[in-house]
């Protein structure tokens, strides 16, 4: 066969055959032969017969990218027998087109980052390969493809917070040849905002505890969460959420010498929370105030007397608890208030009757003192007289 006869018509992945009908009727097929220069030499092998004389045109596919090929043809008649092989003739498929002239990432946002780019000029694109890697990491990984030429945006969720990836994409033809990797851009998700500073916890307030704290120096923070847990090291549940401009807050609680520990976290507009990976801090109730010591407790002519000492130096004043039995199983408790000093004298008893006492301190708050313990006290009866 006359190789100028021959045209050739290369893409990137293909090379198209077109050549002058053999007009010799003793032909009929032809058989292509080819060889990848790089690779093979000039050593040429069959790759395809072309079963039928009146047959001008020929495709051969799946080639290599911006590489030479080696190519002839032979004619073959109907005993099998070919023709002295054409000419050879040397034919380079195309280089890759380029992907996408533009692509950036958004950084800054919320466990997501947002990928755009400009649409490829090439209307054979029907999609785009999103890749990914990070800095930990060498390889690239697909996590997205994009039907159409048209769309330009792809947004990667899920993300943690304050990370760094890499992002590139590649362009995808019609008949699936794939493009050059475009420029690789990087960018990294939003910081969790700071924790707030100085956290202080009081421990001396009654049935209360009052928070305060410094300002996260994050910019966006819109609110405060305040944990509390009963135990340093165990679960801290959710107390209350404060609007960023509170920098305070009372903890009601009920008891006495009640023991709390607490974390506050910084929220930003993101709904993003700081780290909890932060040291408690230790808030506790004013505890109840120490119960009096009871140093003396007699009869004295016709009256019980009872002195004490103060347990601490809070007690403004005392509750006396006057408990007379008046049967075998039964029993009246009678509570005097409001005893100033350190002194009680009961004028009220009966002979023979068993009267205890116990005395409770009372502080400025209100808070009262566990009960000391009961001292018996009995106003003997008088001997008869015969």
């Amino acid at each position: 066969m006359d190789i100028s006869l021959i045209k050739f018509i290369p893409d990137m992945t293909e090379i198209a055959f077109e050549w002058a009908r053999h007009e010799n009727p003793e032909v009929v097929a032809y058989n292509l032969y080819r060889s990848n220069l790089k690779i093979d030499g000039d050593k040429l092998k069959k790759i395809a017969t072309i079963k039928n004389r009146f047959v001008t045109h020929y495709v051969d596919h799946k080639l290599d990218p911006n590489t030479q090929y080696i190519y002839a043809m032979t004619a073959v008649k109907a005993d099998g027998k070919e023709s002295q092989p054409s000419q050879s003739v040397t034919v380079q498929t195309l280089p890759l087109f380029d992907s996408v002239s533009y692509i950036t990432a958004i950084s800054n946002m919320p466990k997501q980052i947002k990928i755009l780019w400009r649409p490829h000029q090439s209307e054979r694109v029907k999609e785009y390969i999103i890749q990914r890697t990070d800095n930990s990491s060498s390889t690239w990984k697909e996590i997205a493809k994009i039907s159409g030429r048209l769309n330009v945006e792809y947004i990667d969720d899920k993300l943690g917070s304050n990370e760094i990836y890499m992002y590139r994409l590649y362009a995808i033809t019609f008949d699936n040849v794939q493009s050059k990797p475009s420029e690789i851009v990087r960018a990294n998700t939003k910081p969790l905002p700071e924790d707030i500073k100085n956290l202080y916890a009081t421990k001396d307030l009654p049935r209360r505890i009052d928070l305060n704290w410094e300002k996260s120096n994050t910019e966006d923070v819109v609110a405060y969460k305040i944990y509390v847990s009963s135990h340093v090291d165990l679960l801290y549940s959710e107390l209350i959420i404060l609007p960023s401009s509170n920098l305070s807050y009372s903890h009601n609680v009920n008891d006495d010498g009640e023991v709390k520990f607490y974390k506050v976290s910084s929220i930003d507009k993101d709904n993003l929370e700081s780290a909890m990976n932060i040291t408690p801090t230790m808030g506790a109730t004013l505890g109840k105030p120490v119960k009096p010591i009871i140093t003396l407790a007699q009869i004295q002519g016709e009256r019980a007397i009872i002195n004490w000492i103060a347990g601490d130096n809070r007690a403004l004043s005392y509750n006396i608890y006057k408990t007379t039995s008046t049967g075998f199983f039964s029993k009246k408790v009678e509570k005097i208030e409001n005893i100033q000093g350190l002194r009680f004298e009961d004028k009220d008893i009966v002979r023979g009757v068993e009267y205890k006492y116990s005395i409770q301190a009372v502080d400025a708050n209100g808070l009262h003192s566990e009960q000391t313990n009961d001292t018996s006290l009995i106003l003997p009866k008088l001997p008869e007289v015969r």
